[in-house]
């Protein structure tokens, strides 16, 4: 029949599909580009229907430029590019001061420690004026026998016009103690308050023997230097009469054992007492170096500078 004919002839067309009409037929099976079509996109990989979004996808468009690092802190007006040109001048100038004192003072320290040279040899005097006494160096501590001692300087006083038969002594004073309390809790402590007196006891031991001879002029010179440093503390406590005679003793006591240690180590103070030293007027406070007597504001009694 015609119409079985003409059916037939739409199943020949139906079955003469070809194999992307047969794909996109099936289901679940997408359109995936055939090979001459991938290479067709751009030379990065990413196809141009994909390298960007389409205009009407209300996407962000990435920033222009990226800023590189460091470019804050490079922007013009910050730091010293800030100031003024007169302030800019001043800083400068306060810094190459700055440096230029650091520079001084390191090299002086390092001639100060250094072994006896050449410059120590012509210009020693103009290193110990820039060191002593406030940037004096102790080294005793990293030496290879550390000091172990507790040493404290005490003295006494004998005084006229104060008892019964007119005259008196002063109990020992501890004026080691003193510089303690006074140097304990202050944050910048003076260097003449630590090491004035010890310096001194330093001074005298170094010149003298055991039984307490003068070994040259140094001796002499060392034995003045405690007195004066004496009569200094003794006008501080003021005991209101004439210092006539005044005697100086050390008390050492050596520093025990830690616990952990089997080390023997006796703590028992021992003193060497200095026999008594008449005070003359050149001994006193702010004493005159011509004539001996105090100078003004001096009480010739107590050795006290006026107020």
């Amino acid at each position: 029949m015609v119409i079985d004919g003409d059916r037939g002839g739409m199943d020949g067309d139906h079955g003469g599909r070809t194999g992307d009409e047969n794909k996109l037929a099936m289901p679940g099976v997408t359109n995936r580009p055939e090979p001459d079509e991938a290479a067709e996109s751009t030379p990065s990989g990413i196809p141009e229907d994909r390298a960007a979004p389409p205009p009407d996808s209300g996407a962000a468009a990435p920033p222009a430029t990226a800023a590189a690092p460091g470019a804050v802190g490079s922007r013009p007006g910050a730091g010293m590019a800030a100031l003024s040109l007169r302030y800019q001048v001043v800083a400068a100038l306060a810094l190459s001061l700055i440096g230029l004192v650091a520079c001084t003072h390191i090299a002086m320290i390092f001639l100060h420690v250094a072994p006896s040279n050449t410059l120590t040899k012509q210009h020693g005097e103009v290193v110990d004026d820039w060191v002593y006494p406030e940037f004096e160096q102790n080294w005793k501590l990293f030496a290879p026998n550390p000091l172990q001692q507790n040493i404290s300087v005490h003295v006494r006083a004998e005084l006229t016009g104060t008892g019964a038969d007119g005259s008196s002594v002063t109990h020992w004073i501890n004026l080691s103690h003193d510089d303690g309390e006074a140097i304990r809790g202050n944050l910048l402590p003076s260097h003449v308050d630590q090491n004035g007196l010890r310096r001194a006891w330093d001074f005298y031991t170094g010149s003298h023997d055991s039984e307490n001879r003068a070994a040259g002029l140094r001796g002499e010179l060392s034995e003045r230097y405690i007195r004066r440093i004496v009569m200094l503390r003794l006008a501080e406590h003021g005991y209101g009469g004439t210092v006539e005679r005044v005697q100086v003793r050390s008390a050492v006591r050596s520093v025990g054992a830690p616990t952990w240690s089997d080390e023997k180590i006796s703590t028992k103070t021992e003193y060497r007492e200095l026999p008594w030293w008449n005070i003359t007027p050149s001994d006193l406070p702010q004493a005159g170096a011509t004539d001996g007597s105090p100078k003004a504001g001096t009480s010739p009694k107590t050795g006290r500078a006026g107020k």
